[in-house]
């Protein structure tokens, strides 16, 4: 069975159990059938321990270990803590002079000392310090990550240590140390729960665990004895001593530590600058190389133009003139620019080259809990018996509730009461309920699994109780109700947890009657549905990620309108499936549930190797492992020190809307380099072939200054390009280098053309001749000017006109060419060459650049990878374009599919209104 058909049978199973689960619990099936509960088991994270290990866990719970045992496994696992590495601030400053440009630059640097350039020398050094400066501001990520994920470990732990409770510190404790947990302590190793409470009595009570921060769990977990507790989460609820399992980097937040540690990989965009430097490093290389030993062998017998410095300074400033010197600076100085943008928009960039990276990123991995969801519990829509409405069961359920109770469950039940009741509204005494007192109350008890209260109505006298509680205690306590029964059947198949309310009337007070159940759900952000599809409108696919239980993934996931082929881990570490079979699955899943840190970072990896660039979102310490993997991580606001530490932009406003600002803003952003660079190579292409062969064929030079004026001037100008107009892409940007290499060489080719009939209409058709320096001013205006209107050219891939430029990059480019033209026109730097000259070459560049940029516009236009496939048919390439139609074929299959499944369920929840509607006509008849 193909992966695809699997995928398919994934979605068909999951409507098949979907309408069996609708049935089910609306009574579609017999009604000889008893209906029972059904109850959805936690998916708890598996954690072994090694049986070596698992010898030393059974220390006396009432003495504990002995000092010397204590000490001898210390030294065994070391201490309970983190381990860290720091960058040594000066290697990190250096490693910012490397890379293929940096090199060559680098090299310049030591040509222009040894022949005595030194303004040469001074301009190339400046160059190389200023872009070592814009990327030593960087954060270093990783040491930053590691101190958050210690800051979120407890300081102090109670253990017992020779037969005495006592206070230690965290950092010494070891495996098989007993120590007690009680409300509101930070859990400090992972434990085991022993089921003896601190006082020393068993117990069969439980603790309520708050996980979310590592695993993204949203609702507290029940743990029992013989469960694992884990390092960092929250005791929300009882007390309990515990026999610690593993301590350090073998916790389970450890391991995440350890995962964020060896993500040290080199970016996306150095990778990019890196293969542009390559291609112009070789060519300059090859091609200055060839020039070098031309001249010396034509030279030989000059004692002054033959000399090997003489000769070395020449090729030095062809070599300065025609290496991008400018490409990281200019480049840096747009990120930089857009940083600043974002910024504005609360979006904070801690690494500056995220900013370029966002742009491509055609993936965006989010973590649900606290990024898509709002993290806390929420009254969603009730199910209510007949004569019931929602402000009764919000009344009930006040009545019921705990006064000040550090419970997220009560503090939903009172924070939906208070918004909604009307008499709950500008209350004098913010502890009682106008028209109503409770005279008893009996608070939650994980025995009876409920809280009472005895209320009198003030206005009649009368006296009634209301209990609130668990499910299948309520629903027992009112004597059972089928209906009931079934929807709390159809809130647990939709992941809503469920709490029952009840009430005694005042001439029955013994019997309870149920008024409803309750449902509780952790909702969507206001703006997460919204984002999602303007994520979607930009071609960047979601994908939830989640730690939490699959059945309330696939809820949360309906109501933002993602699709619901949420599949569970382990289809992430299925031994019986390829890697190959696991990456499709990462692919065309809508996400993942019941994940770890592991299976994050995992998701992220895999969709790497297929060559996409992946964004990852979060707020808690289980995504700080798959934030740094991330090619870009964004930790939303309200998040740990952890994930702010590992993520490469930071939302400092709630929700997840500025993401998509940061899209745009990182698009145009991306556009203005790509232009740059662009633009960049047609001119190295240009420059190199131009004097490369017009040094071979006519042995003419040009001098220096002219040389360096010309890289110097138009760089510095082209440095605005960070503020120009820019075309926000559709889709995702790809640098597509192929292609940006190949039209560079098409215009550099055309412009070396251009060039050629420069020299040869001047020399031969209006006799200027060679040693005339008056040629050296009209290829001087010439090469300043027609490769530097080509930028206006490469802002886009459309016509030039369709988006034009900014009012302030038009002046700056046509300026330093009206400066140039001057120059040459009055010969302030070489000779003059008259208004005539002058303004025919910068006439004829402009006019020039109508025809580049025709021809620009029909590369694009033809340029595709099925015509590169065709042109240059590798076997990677066929593969590749097999793969590209059958997925297209795919994903068209699917979306047909789901939209059948849709029509199905919305006809059966409709049939089953109908159905639900006519049992309460009949149940109000009789």
């Amino acid at each position: 069975m193909s992966s695809s058909e699997r995928i398919e049978e994934k979605i068909g199973l999951e409507t098949s159990e979907k309408k069996e689960d609708i049935s089910e619990s609306t009574g579609g099936g017999s009604n000889n059938t008893p209906v029972e509960l059904v109850e959805h088991k936690h998916v708890e994270v598996a954690d072994e321990i090694p049986p070596e290990l698992e010898a030393l866990l059974h220390t006396d719970p009432s003495y504990g270990l002995t000092t010397d045992e204590a000490l001898k496994r210390l030294e065994e696992f070391g201490r309970n803590e983190l381990a860290e590495t720091k960058t040594n601030p000066i290697l990190k400053f250096l490693s910012y002079f490397t890379g293929a440009i940096a090199y060559l630059i680098e090299l310049s640097c030591v040509f222009a000392a040894i022949v005595q350039h030194w303004i040469d020398f001074g301009i190339i050094l400046a160059l190389l310090f200023v872009n070592a400066f814009i990327g030593f501001i960087e954060e270093a990520r990783a040491e930053s990550a590691l101190d958050a994920l210690k800051q979120t470990l407890a300081l102090k732990a109670k253990a017992w240590r020779n037969g005495e409770f006592v206070e230690v510190d965290t950092a010494e404790l070891v495996p098989g140390d007993i120590i007690g947990l009680r409300l509101g302590d930070i859990i400090p190793a992972d434990a085991r729960l022993l089921g003896i409470s601190v006082t020393g009595g068993e117990t069969e009570g439980t603790l309520s665990i708050d996980q979310s921060a590592l695993t993204g769990e949203s609702l507290p977990v029940e743990k029992k004895k013989g469960d694992t507790v884990y390092s960092s989460s929250i005791v929300k609820q009882g007390q309990m001593l515990a026999v610690v399992t593993k301590t350090g980097s073998n916790t389970f937040i450890g391991r995440a530590a350890n995962l964020i540690s060896i993500t040290v990989e080199q970016g996306h965009f150095q990778k990019i600058v890196n293969a542009i430097g390559n291609f112009l490093i070789l060519i300059t290389v090859v091609l200055v190389s060839i020039i070098f030993v031309y001249q010396m062998v034509s030279f030989r017998n000059d004692p002054v133009k033959g000399n090997v410095f003489e000769v070395l300074g020449h090729v030095l400033v062809l070599t300065i003139a025609a290496i991008p010197v400018g490409l990281p600076t200019v480049l840096s100085v747009t990120m930089a620019v857009g940083a600043k943008q974002l910024a504005a928009k609360k979006v904070i960039v801690k690494r500056l080259t995220a900013v370029e990276e966002m742009a491509s990123v055609s993936v965006l991995c989010s973590d649900k809990t606290g990024t898509l969801t709002l993290n806390e519990l929420t009254f969603d829509e009730p199910y209510l018996c007949p004569g019931y409405t929602k402000n009764d069961i919000l009344l009930y359920s006040y009545l019921s509730a705990e006064p000040g109770a550090n419970d997220p469950i009560e503090s939903a039940v009172r924070t939906a009461a208070e918004k909604d009741l009307e008499i709950l509204q500008n209350r004098q005494n913010q502890h009682e309920v106008p028209g109503y007192k409770v005279t008893a109350f009996i608070p939650f008890n994980p025995a009876t699994k409920m809280t009472n209260a005895t209320v009198v109505n003030i206005d009649t006298n009368e006296v009634f109780k209301v209990a609130k509680g668990a499910p299948q205690v309520i629903i027992k306590l009112v004597g059972g109700d089928d209906d009931a029964v079934r929807a709390v059947n159809s809130l647990a198949v939709r992941g809503l947890r469920a709490l029952g309310v009840a009430r005694t009337f005042p001439d029955d007070p013994e019997t309870y009657k149920l008024v409803g159940m309750i449902s509780l759900l952790d909702p969507p952000r206001p703006d997460s549905a919204e984002t999602i599809r303007r994520c979607n409108h930009y071609g960047v696919e979601v994908k939830m990620i989640t730690g939490d239980q699959l059945i309330i993934a696939k809820e949360v996931a309906h109501r933002l309108g993602m699709n619901r082929v949420i599949l569970d881990a382990n289809h992430l570490v299925d031994p019986d499936k390829t890697e190959e079979e696991v990456t499709q699955h990462c692919e065309r899943a809508d996400g993942f549930a019941q994940v770890i840190p592991e299976h994050k970072y995992r998701v992220v990896e895999l969709l790497q190797k297929r060559g996409l660039l992946v964004g990852m979102t979060g707020d808690g310490v289980n995504d700080a492992p798959a934030l740094k993997k991330a090619n870009v991580g964004i930790a939303v606001h309200g998040c740990t020190d952890a994930a702010r530490s590992a993520a490469d932009i930071v939302l400092l406003a709630p929700g997840l809307s500025t993401i998509v600002d940061g899209i745009m803003t990182s698009r145009a952003i991306f556009q203005r380099m790509r232009s740059y660079a662009l633009y960049r190579i047609t001119s190295t292409v240009h420059f190199l072939i131009f004097f490369f062969c017009i040094t071979l064929i006519e042995n003419w030079q040009m001098s220096a200054i002219l040389l360096i004026l010309i890289a110097l001037l138009n760089d510095a100008a082209t440095l605005v390009i960070a503020v120009d107009n820019a075309k926000i892409s559709p889709r995702p940007d790809k640098w597509r280098l192929g292609q940006l290499i190949v039209l560079s060489i098409i215009l550099g080719l055309l412009l070396t053309a251009a060039s050629f009939a420069h020299f040869y209409i001047a020399v031969y058709v209006f006799n200027i001749g060679l040693d005339d320096q008056r040629l050296e001013t009209i290829m001087y205006l010439h090469i300043s000017s027609a490769p530097h209107f080509v930028i206006f050219s490469t802002r886009l891939s459309g016509y030039f006109w369709e988006n034009l430029p900014s009012p302030t990059f038009f002046v700056a480019v046509i300026g330093t060419q009206i400066f140039a033209m001057f120059i040459s026109i009055y010969g302030l730097l070489t000779p003059a060459i008259g208004w005539g000259w002058g303004v025919s070459i910068i006439v004829i560049s402009l006019l020039y650049f109508f025809v580049l940029d025709f021809v620009k516009v029909n590369v694009f236009k033809y340029w595709s990878f099925e015509l590169t496939a065709k042109l240059v048919p590798t076997p990677a390439r066929k593969n590749k374009l097999r793969d590209r139609k059958l997925d297209q074929i795919y994903r068209e299959r699917v979306t047909q599919t789901i939209a059948k499944v849709r029509k199905v369920v919305i006809i059966s929840k409709v049939i089953l209104a109908f159905r639900h509607a006519k049992k309460l006509s009949n149940k109000s008849t009789i």
